[in-house]
C-alpha cells in the first residue's frame, strides 16, 4: 500500500479556499457590510492564494496531471525559490492570511477552509514533502519512414495473424500443395452465341 502525498490534498484545498475567500469578499464588499474592508482584504488574499496554488507540484511516484496553463504560473512560483517550495512556509503563510478574514461572517467559510489547508500543508512538511515543478518533456517526433506501414493484402474480414498462419500450414500439409494462386486444369472458353 502506498503512502499518501498530503501536499496534493493541501493544494486542492488551498485553491478551493482561495476561491471561497474571493466569493465571500465580493459578497461582503458589494453588500456594504460594516467591516467591508475585511471583504476587500479577502478578495486580495484569495487572488494571491489562487495564483500561488494554481500550479500543481510533481508527485514522487506516478504521473501528475498538469492544470491548463500551469506552465506559465510555474515559472513565477519558481522565482520565489525556497519560499514557495517549503511547505512549512506555506502552512504559516496560509494560517496568517486566514486570520483577518475570520472577523467577517461572509468570509468565515474561506477562513476555515484555509486553516484546514494550512494544517494539511504542515502535515506534508512534517512528512518531508516539498513542492517540485512539473517539467514538461520535449515530445519526440516519430520518423516519417518508420511510421508508414504496408496496407493489408488480404481484404476484411481477416482472421487473427496466428489463425492465418495455422490455416495455411494445415492446408499445405493436407493437400501437399503449397498455398497460393491456383491454376484451373480445364481450359475455359467464353463463347457468345
Amino acid at each position: 500500500m502506498g503512502q499518501i502525498e498530503w501536499a496534493m490534498w493541501a493544494n486542492e484545498q488551498a485553491l478551493a479556499s482561495g476561491l471561497i475567500l474571493i466569493t465571500g469578499g465580493i459578497v461582503a464588499t458589494a453588500g456594504q457590510f460594516t467591516q467591508w474592508y475585511f471583504g476587500a482584504y479577502s478578495i486580495v488574499a484569495g487572488v494571491f492564494i489562487c495564483l500561488l496554488e494554481y500550479p500543481r507540484g510533481k508527485r514522487k511516484k506516478g504521473s501528475t496531471m498538469e492544470r491548463c496553463g500551469q506552465k506559465y504560473m510555474t515559472k513565477v512560483v519558481k522565482l520565489f525559490g525556497p519560499l514557495s517550495r517549503n511547505y512549512y512556509v506555506r502552512a504559516i503563510l496560509h494560517l496568517g492570511l486566514s486570520v483577518p478574514a475570520g472577523f467577517l461572517l461572509a468570509t468565515i467559510l474561506g477562513t476555515a477552509c484555509l486553516a484546514i489547508s494550512s494544517g494539511i500543508y504542515l502535515l506534508a512538511a512534517i512528512r518531508g514533502e516539498q513542492w517540485t515543478p512539473i517539467e514538461s518533456k520535449p515530445k519526440e517526433r516519430p520518423q516519417v519512414g518508420a511510421t508508414i506501414k504496408q496496407p493489408p493484402s488480404n481484404p476484411p474480414p481477416r482472421p487473427p495473424a496466428e489463425a492465418r498462419k495455422k490455416l495455411s500450414e494445415e492446408e499445405e500439409v493436407a493437400t501437399g500443395v503449397p498455398s497460393g494462386p491456383q491454376e484451373n486444369p480445364i481450359p475455359v472458353t467464353d463463347e457468345v452465341v
